[in-house]
């Protein structure tokens, strides 16, 4: 869809501001935010037109959107003129507003290097409206979709260095994907030097992608109380300091129900010596980490970090979890 044929629609389409709900216009008219992961299109992935949901005028097309796990849709560019900055009033963040109508969208980020074009528009579900690329001109809010097309789920977990998880849970059928990173503290201080100073409060983390349908969430949080130690606070073994805690980053009340039913559990069956201390919160943001930490025990096997730490626990999960295996990548 050529720029031309984008502003024809734009003209087309306004006849007006639309009529807001009473939540839609705590984010676009107030400013507010919906909640991570709740919106309709964090993971839809057809092809069209992203307008605003105020005044209809078109925002983004499919093909700026990625995934950013994030938890709100994320677009790495804009149709030119869509989009205006201006200064949040916290004094730190960039939003974002629609050019035509004001209507707030979300903060733009960058320096992120989650795609080439270095840039993140972070935007409220809410504050759009899709629209398929052969239904562009006229497609009634009714028609819009009512939930996400989602594919796969995600699960956020910590227990010590994130390199052992992401080893660990790549292997498994049914997980499609596995990113280090971290979560608990704020956007700014989300790198690798600043989180080893155990000071900025957040854990070093893993996010599971995976295929509910094959693996299920509890067989996950099995795995992962079984590769690390989940009564050391703030510690496995040699890595001591809070970025190394046990916790669970819920991403929805269903996860909380599971993750608390399996702790309760484990504490009744006294699998361990001592208490369980392992966290269980609502995951607020997820951090990608630096790329050079991917796969980093595949890339670097013969690290002795990973000969000494990793590699017994990665044997270890092997022999109890055969069952739920992949094709070994690391043999």
């Amino acid at each position: 869809m050529n720029l031309a044929c984008e502003e024809k629609i734009a003209g087309d389409e306004w006849l007006g501001m639309r009529k807001l709900t009473e939540f839609e216009q705590y984010v676009i008219e107030q400013k507010g935010t919906e909640r991570p992961f709740s919106g309709d299109y964090y993971h839809w992935d057809a092809e069209g037109v992203y307008h605003c949901k105020r005044c209809d005028a078109p925002l983004y097309l499919s093909e700026h959107k990625f995934n950013a796990h994030c938890g709100w849709p994320a677009f790495d560019d804009e149709i030119k003129g869509a989009v205006k900055r201006i200064p949040d009033s916290d004094g730190q963040r960039i939003e974002i507003v629609c050019q035509h109508c004001d209507a707030h969208l979300g903060h733009v980020f960058e320096g992120e290097y989650l795609t080439d074009k270095n840039i993140r528009h972070c935007v409220n579900s809410v504050s759009m409206i899709f629209k398929p690329l052969e239904q562009s001109v006229a497609v009634s809010s009714e028609q819009q979709p009512q939930q996400s097309q989602q594919q796969f789920s995600y699960a956020t977990l910590g227990g010590g260095c994130f390199w052992c998880l992401e080893a660990i849970f790549s292997q498994l059928n049914g997980v499609h994907s596995v990113q280090s990173g971290y979560s608990g503290g704020s956007e700014q201080d989300a790198n690798y030097k600043a989180v080893c100073s155990a000071s900025t409060g957040h854990a070093e983390v893993v996010q599971i992608e995976f295929d509910s349908e094959i693996i299920s969430y509890e067989t996950l949080l099995r795995v992962f109380f079984s590769s690390h130690d989940p009564t050391t606070l703030n510690r496995q073994g040699n890595d001591v300091g809070p970025q190394y805690r046990s916790v669970i980053f819920a991403h929805d009340t269903q996860q909380i129900d599971i993750a608390s039913l399996m702790i309760q559990q484990l504490t009744e069956q006294q699998l361990y010596p001592t208490p369980i201390v392992t966290e269980l919160v609502a995951l607020e943001q997820f951090y990608p980490a630096e790329t050079y930490h991917d796969d980093y025990f595949a890339n670097n096997a013969q690290q002795p970090y990973c000969q000494v730490v990793v590699k017994p626990k990665l044997d270890k999960f092997k022999a109890l979890f055969k069952e739920h295996l992949q094709t070994d990548r690391y043999e």
